[in-house]
């Protein structure tokens, strides 16, 4: 029996790879929908009548020649969700807003400025409520155009990449007096994480099985709040932002395994975003940059007063000679470099589970010597020759 086993390994090993190599179903990708803020907004604020803050669509902004124009990324060139992509063997996924757009490979609904909660930039950023509704449009436009069958299977099998939440907790909470007398930090926390959920909760309604989350930066140690630190010890970071992202951050990581039991065939991938970007602030040279504290575009204090373009109420701004020496591209926002870099990390890389980005798109089956070896013990193995 143990020739037969290894004569079963060596054929569905061989099956595996001819088959790869071939291009067959195993390799075939599935379609990337993502919701979020500037982190991840490919354009929709260009289309979007708001304040010069919540656009990206002037110089210098994507000046590294990646792209002939800036098109609306707040970035020098492209953000996180351009590499998934490329890694993940798809073109570039439209914005929604833009006019004529094919949704087949998904669409992008992110939005520069925007929050979880619809009070957040109110009337100048697409909330997350928004996107969600944007997306049911899509959905519909995919059914008139595959039919009902294939819109269903595409819809399934796709990838639900959501960043979000920092703009609640800089705008909606420290810049609002008001909300930080009727909320502590703890019950805010809790308020964006179950509106978030919710939008989890409808997304799997409709039809969406495999998720992947980017957790929150160390929000006090963006340039912008650096700058405005109001316990400043040498340059720190901006603890009291810090914890909201941290607090945001482990609620979040507590909810997923509860809605993985809950909803049968939720899949996700959570990342540890946190320490890995505060790991390229502390330590910017072990990792290819010179530069963690100041932006690279702005100006005052580290680079901290969002300038950038000069179209803002200060018109003045710095940009520095070398944007993939920094880890920080402007006040708010890091560089191509960090995106590229966290791309990376979150398709298979050690600080991302349960699931990989990859092991999400391509639905990867990992046969282990042990699963043939059981083989032996099945009555039936003889008719797998």
């Amino acid at each position: 029996m143990a020739s037969l086993s290894l004569i079963v390994l060596v054929s569905l090993l061989f099956s595996i790879g001819f088959s790869s190599a071939l291009g067959s179903p195993i390799e075939r990708t599935s379609a990337l929908f993502v919701f979020g803020d500037s982190t991840v907004d490919s354009g929709n604020n260009n289309y979007l009548d708001t304040i010069p803050e919540n656009r990206a669509d002037y110089e210098p902004y994507g000046q590294n020649g990646f792209f002939q124009t800036p098109t609306g990324r707040f970035s020098d060139g492209r953000v996180l969700v351009d590499f998934i992509a490329e890694h993940a063997k798809l073109p570039l996924i439209p914005p929604f807003s833009q006019p004529s757009a094919d949704y087949t490979n998904g669409a992008n609904f992110a939005s520069g400025g925007a929050g979880v909660l619809s009070e957040t930039n109110q009337g100048l950023a697409i909330d997350l409520q928004t996107q969600l509704k944007n997306f049911e449009e899509v959905q519909k436009s995919l059914r008139e155009k595959l039919g009902e069958e294939k819109a269903k299977k595409l819809i399934s099998e796709a990838i639900y990449f959501i960043s979000i939440g920092s703009n609640d907790y800089m705008i909606g909470y420290l810049s609002n007096q008001k909300t930080q007398e009727s909320y502590t930090p703890e019950q805010f926390v809790g308020m964006v994480i179950g509106n978030l959920t919710q939008t989890i909760q409808a997304l799997y309604q409709t039809g969406g099985r495999k998720f992947a989350f980017l957790n929150l930066s160390p929000l006090g140690c963006l340039p912008a709040l650096r700058a405005m630190n109001p316990q400043p010890n040498g340059g720190g970071c901006f603890e009291g932002a810090s914890a909201l992202a941290l607090g945001h951050s482990n609620a979040l990581k507590s909810v997923l395994p509860n809605l993985e039991y809950m909803l049968t065939g939720f899949k996700y991938a959570n990342s540890n975003f946190y320490d890995w970007l505060q790991d390229r602030i502390s330590n910017p040279s072990k990792h290819g940059f010179k530069d963690g504290v100041n932006a690279c575009c702005g100006t005052g204090p580290y680079g901290g007063i969002f300038t950038c373009g000069g179209n803002k109420k200060v018109k003045e701004y710095k940009l520095c000679e070398k944007a993939e020496d920094y880890v920080w591209w402007d006040s708010f926002h890091p560089t191509e470099k960090i995106h590229e870099q966290l791309a990376k990390e979150l398709w298979n890389g050690p600080s991302v589970g349960p699931y990989s980005l990859e092991d999400l798109f391509f639905d990867k089956e990992k046969l282990t010597i042990a699963d043939v070896v059981d083989i032996d013990n099945n009555p039936q193995a003889s008719s797998l020759v």
